[in-house]
């Protein structure tokens, strides 16, 4: 066979491109991370070629001898891993994963609670401009000044809307969730618990943060993020949940499943279980402490009041007078990659809101630590308040390309 770069030399240089720029750049989007070698090469491999519908031992089309078994080995880790009844390893995307998880538990008109968007929550949590919004009805609820939950406001607002699943989780909250009072909550309200742990599911495989598995009926996540596998999705479930969980993924709301994507699933939930990725989490949660503290030295303070896990939330009007948007114009221009990102009750709306979402998982990858942490806020600082001075933003993007190039991707 050819190489790709005779086969298609465009393509070929195309990759080449990005691979520079992760190489060159400081990824600092908290839903990014970067894969191991082993991760890759179960992603390239000849189970690309294969179709599996159905489970195994429950197959529709013949020759499934190694698929079954690369996903019994993939479900077997998952449990292991999170300590969980039953695993699904099918879905294709967290958002995949959040739509079975809906079609198992509810009927079309069903009530969902769950976090609003602007305050932490995710686009599949009820978001006006998503399939589950035109099926279910969804209630939300929001965070406090300080970015605590209120529980006894959250209480009396399930008791009000009467929700059949009652949702935890986000993709911008960066405070810690009472799973036991969450849950307990969900219960008395007459819902189904449900846990989208998509941001910090590395973080509670390595045992950094407490898990909510045990709390919860239904857990979804992401398998990439701080779990540093491959782009994917995952359910876990009570045994009591699991037939339907299944028949929801498969043939409920996808077809065959990813069979290379769920080999290097399995990588990663290996990987996962070792100490080194245990260091690797708490690592983690020390640099985005690090990172906190250096912008609150420069009198930046974090929307929500600070971070218990991977990621911060800045409010760039409230600090820099400039936009989500800008800021991360700004940032790309020095090789730091941000997202723009709505904060609680946003005026601006999403495609230019006020603020931008930081997250270390992907630094500390590379091997980087709290003075590099330190660094990064001060790079990011100054670039923002510097209004675009370009001798700012040309200092900074050397700076960065040198401390890159000194932590490479390994």
């Amino acid at each position: 066979m050819n190489p790709l770069r005779k086969t298609d030399p465009d393509v070929a240089r195309i990759l080449r491109g990005e691979a520079k720029r992760q190489q060159d750049g400081l990824e600092m989007i908290a839903s990014e991370n970067y894969v191991s070698q082993a991760v890759f090469e179960a992603l390239g491999s000849v189970l690309s070629n294969k179709y599996a519908e159905g489970y195994p031992g429950k197959r529709y089309y013949g020759g499934q001898e190694w698929t079954d078994a690369i996903e019994s080995l993939a479900i077997d880790r998952a449990k292991a891993l999170f300590g969980a009844e039953h695993a699904n390893v099918q879905p294709h995307s967290g958002a995949a994963a959040n739509l079975a998880a809906y079609m198992a538990v509810l009927n079309p008109g069903d009530t969902v609670l769950g976090m609003d968007l602007s305050h932490g929550g995710h686009l599949t949590h009820g978001a006006s401009v998503t399939l589950p919004a035109k099926i279910y009805r969804f209630a939300h609820y929001k965070t406090e000044a300080d970015g605590s939950i209120d529980y006894a406001k959250l209480e009396r607002l399930a008791n009000k809307e009467k929700p059949k699943l009652m949702l935890a989780g986000f993709s911008s909250y960066t405070r810690t969730i009472d799973y036991e009072r969450f849950a307990a909550i969900a219960r008395k309200a007459g819902a189904v618990p449900m846990m989208d742990m998509a941001h910090i599911a590395g973080l509670v495989a390595g045992r950094a943060l407490l898990s909510p598995v045990p709390f919860f009926d239904i857990v979804t996540a992401t398998t990439h993020k701080t779990l540093r596998g491959p782009r994917g999705g995952l359910i876990l479930s009570t045994e009591a949940f699991a037939d339907r969980i299944d028949k929801a993924v498969f043939p409920g709301t996808q077809g065959g499943p990813h069979m290379h994507t769920i080999a290097a699933k399995a990588v990663a939930f290996g990987e996962a279980a070792t100490p080194g990725f245990r260091t690797y989490a708490k690592r983690i949660l020390s640099n985005a402490k690090a990172l906190e503290k250096e912008f609150r030295a420069r009198g930046v303070v974090p929307v929500f009041g600070g971070t218990d896990n991977h990621m911060l939330l800045i409010d760039t009007v409230a600090s820099y007078g400039i936009s989500g948007r800008t800021a991360q114009d700004l940032l790309d221009g020095i090789g730091i990659s941000v997202n723009k990102n709505v904060v609680p009750d946003d005026p601006r709306g999403p495609s230019d809101p006020s603020g931008i979402r930081l997250g270390v998982p992907a630094a500390t990858t590379r091997g980087m630590r709290a003075p590099e942490m330190r660094r990064i806020a001060g790079w990011i600082d100054e670039v923002l308040r510097s209004g675009g001075d370009t001798s700012v933003a040309a200092r900074a993007k050397r700076e960065v390309k040198a401390s890159c190039r000194e932590f490479p991707i390994a």
